[in-house]
């Protein structure tokens, strides 16, 4: 008997399996926490995304933010992804892993010259410019290297994306992109300019998107300003319309299809004959991870449930970051009461609480218990907070695991330092 909760993690017997592994067998074989991945799970989200938009030439550039371990970006280079990056340090990773630079965009607010020089002597498909002075920087740094580099601007289509205040990224208030009104004299000053070449356009509105309309009101408006673009003779073949569609973080909810995505931007993109950029990263790699923790202790008081788990803010933030849920379940099913309880850390901050309130079976110290949907901005957002070694990664498929990442020890954690 199997009961699904995302695509290749599931129960089966009354046992919790991530693409035919028993979760407490990988829990005792490797240690907790521990990050799990399926790998056809993310075979199963990149090609879900990435067929939506067949009827259209296009390039998916996995979000390396999301979740940029080398052996996750090889199994989705592989099916033909490229690379979102907004660090030199992401496009080396993209690089190693075997992805086509002509596949890779570079964004973000504060490139480096050093950064701008690496994209370029890398051969990147385009940065992303966020601002005037980094469009003089990258002018400068490419007439230095004797190179013309291939730019878009980021531009804030000004739309309101219905996210977290934290994610929402495409507003006059972010600090992202140009503004929507600025747009095309910038383009006009870069076409002037001899070591720069602007060949598309971007926007990002935010991440965990789920009303797609959104999506369509901006590609509308920075449509617009590509026939304004193409009117005055500056040829746009890229149309990058950003990443942020989201997930289902509960089981229980189905999640929104990418042709609803789709839909809203394929007819627009064919109008104007770009090439269709797009930037998915939680899309792909959430639902296709877990983060494996084990209860160590719990601690009843009147009014509150607690169970304090080996996994912490410092291993999983979002939870203490933006009160984001993440669905919880244990490694064996359990039927009859739930009660009320905080699933919490070892980190000594009153914030560093993975569940609070929870309905949840009862749960015996030692226990396995699986937080969900921790793919993305799971491991890539980990620290080393109270110095507490990193977790180890596992990818498993077809009932076998795989560590693509060693969990550190006590000298890793003072490795890079020097006492003198």
């Amino acid at each position: 008997m199997k009961e699904e909760l995302f695509p290749f993690i599931y129960y089966e017997n009354g046992k919790l399996k991530i693409d035919g592994v028993d979760a407490e067998k990988l829990a005792k074989e490797f240690g907790t926490p521990l990050y799990v991945y399926s790998q056809s799970a993310l075979e199963y989200w990149f090609r879900e995304f990435d067929s939506a938009f067949s009827s259209v030439e296009h390039i998916t550039c996995f979000a390396v933010k999301s979740n940029s371990n080398l052996s996750i970006l090889k199994v989705l280079g592989n099916l033909g992804a490229g690379a979102d990056t907004v660090s030199k340090g992401e496009i080396f990773r993209a690089l190693n892993a075997g992805i086509d630079p002509k596949k890779i965009v570079f964004a973000g607010v504060g490139k480096r010259p050093d950064e701008i020089e690496y994209g370029l002597e890398k051969g990147i498909l385009m940065f992303n410019v966020e601002s005037e002075s980094e469009l003089y920087t990258i002018n400068r740094v490419a007439e230095r290297l004797g190179k013309v580099a291939p730019i878009a601007f980021r531009v804030n289509p000004e739309v309101d994306a219905k996210t977290h205040p934290y994610i929402s990224t495409g507003l006059k208030t972010s600090k992202f992109g140009v503004t929507f009104d600025e747009a095309v004299e910038l383009y006009r000053k870069a076409k002037e300019l001899r070591n720069v070449e602007p060949i598309g356009i971007h926007f990002h509105i935010g991440s965990q998107i789920t009303d797609v309309s959104a999506f369509g009101e901006a590609t509308r408006k920075v449509a617009e300003i590509v026939r304004e673009l193409h009117s005055i003779g500056i040829e746009i073949k890229y149309f990058d319309a950003g990443g942020g569609l989201g997930i289902n973080y509960n089981p229980s909810e189905p999640p929104v299809p990418t042709k609803a995505l789709a839909d809203q931007l394929i007819p627009l993109v064919k109008k104007l004959g770009c090439t269709l950029v797009l930037e998915p990263g939680r899309r792909i790699a959430g639902n296709a991870g877990v983060l494996l923790t084990k209860v160590i202790y719990k601690k009843e008081r009147e009014e509150k449930l607690f169970y304090i788990v080996d996994a912490g803010m410092n291993d999983l933030a979002r939870p203490s970051l933006y009160k984001a849920y993440h669905h919880i379940v244990p490694a064996i099913k359990k039927e009859g009461e739930l009660r009320k309880a905080d699933v919490v850390g070892p980190i000594c901050e009153t914030g560093d609480v993975l569940a609070e309130d929870r309905e949840l079976p009862l749960l015996r110290e030692e226990e396995i218990i699986a937080i969900l949907s921790a793919g993305a901005y799971g491991f890539t957002m980990a620290s080393n907070y109270n110095s507490r070694p990193k977790p180890a990664e596992v990818i498993v498929k077809d009932g076998k695991a795989k560590v693509i990442r060693q969990r550190e020890n006590l000298g890793d954690l003072i490795s890079r330092e020097v006492l003198f």
